[in-house]
């Protein structure tokens, strides 16, 4: 089987409704407030489907939920708990229109939580997921993934990545399950032509040469390596964060959780998973009441560190994928392109 086709823009509507019949079907929709985010959707036909637009959310809300039941526990005669984990029941989801930012979002989550001790419940939803990428041919005004490596078009990752070429999509086998759809709906694949393949690697210098923002991500990443940035900048970023995590929470890659127990009744209740974040004041606070990291200076330090020097250690590169989302999020100005601008200042 080639592993490069053609899909007519006029048969992605219908192809969506065949993958909708008996998956889970997550796309990037406009509500009616006329925002787009990736939303599960039942029906695909009269949808308002959005692909001109970035989704203000990613898709790690579906894989890692915000709040999350881990587990059940009940008393028992003996005095102890017995816990009962919760099997996740999403069953098999397809996710169509992934950002290429998006999919290096979620391939960092499975660093994070299928190496070494792998957390079954997002293990679970992954084995489930079916990843379709969309490569973005007009980078967004906020967007500078071009410089952590991670898009505008992404190399692998995805089970089918598609293109815009046009009249139609060229669209790329990645993994076996994207080859299993093609396959099974092949009534809607044209083997791809040399003119198709130039039109994409012409759509991909133009998109390279479309970012409006130029952003010196390893610079910033060297800086912090020597431990270079200025004091000055972390009392001035802290005093202008407002500990609201927006900026963690519409993170494709922010992944922190805390877990608490909550009753149901007096004898039994369930184990929660909730999002949590570093520049949250309670995040490293222990419970004596002491807290190891200083918040007017010490939070958002954490979590530029972690971005940007902590992970570059750890796995070769940093974990900021430049979606951009945490500069629109951000109404204290405190988001990482901020910081990075004010780290390679004068340099």
């Amino acid at each position: 089987m080639t592993d490069k086709f053609t899909l007519k823009k006029d048969h992605l509507t219908p192809f969506l409704r065949k993958l909708g019949k008996g998956n889970r079907l997550v796309v990037p929709l406009k509500n009616r407030h006329g925002d787009t985010l990736f939303t599960e959707i039942d029906e695909i036909d009269g949808a308002p489907l959005d692909l001109a637009t970035q989704p203000q959310n990613s898709i790690k809300q579906f894989l890692l939920p915000q709040r999350e039941v881990l587990s059940t526990y009940q008393l028992q005669d003996s005095g102890s708990y017995e816990f009962t984990p919760v099997v996740p029941v999403s069953g098999p989801t397809i996710f169509f229109g992934v950002r290429s930012c998006d999919l290096s979002g979620v391939l960092y989550m499975d660093v994070t939580f299928l190496q070494g001790t792998t957390d079954a419940p997002y293990r679970k939803k992954r084995l489930d997921s079916v990843l379709i990428g969309l490569n973005c041919n007009h980078p967004f005004g906020n967007c500078f993934c071009n410089a952590t490596k991670s898009g505008p078009f992404l190399e692998y990752g995805a089970d089918l990545q598609f293109t815009d070429i046009g009249d139609c999509y060229l669209v790329e086998v990645g993994r076996t399950k994207g080859a299993a759809i093609v396959e099974k709906w092949h009534q809607f694949f044209t083997p791809a032509e040399e003119k198709d393949t130039k039109k994409q690697y012409q759509a991909f210098l133009e998109a390279r040469g479309s970012f409006s923002q130029l952003v010196h991500v390893d610079q910033a990443i060297k800086r912090l390596q020597e431990d270079g940035v200025p004091s000055e900048i972390w009392h001035q970023l802290s005093a202008r964060c407002h500990d609201c995590a927006g900026c963690a929470y519409i993170c494709p890659t922010c992944t922190c959780f805390t877990i608490t127990d909550s009753p149901l009744t007096a004898d039994s209740g369930e184990r929660l998973r909730s999002w949590d974040a570093c520049t949250f004041s309670g995040f490293t606070r222990m419970a004596g009441g002491h807290n190891p990291v200083a918040r007017k200076t010490d939070a958002i330090r954490q979590r530029f560190m972690h971005k940007l020097c902590y992970d570059v250690q750890k796995h070769g590169r940093p974990s900021c994928v430049g979606c951009g989302r945490c500069v629109d999020m951000c109404f204290g100005g405190t988001d990482i392109l901020r910081f990075i601008n004010m780290a390679c200042e004068g340099s």
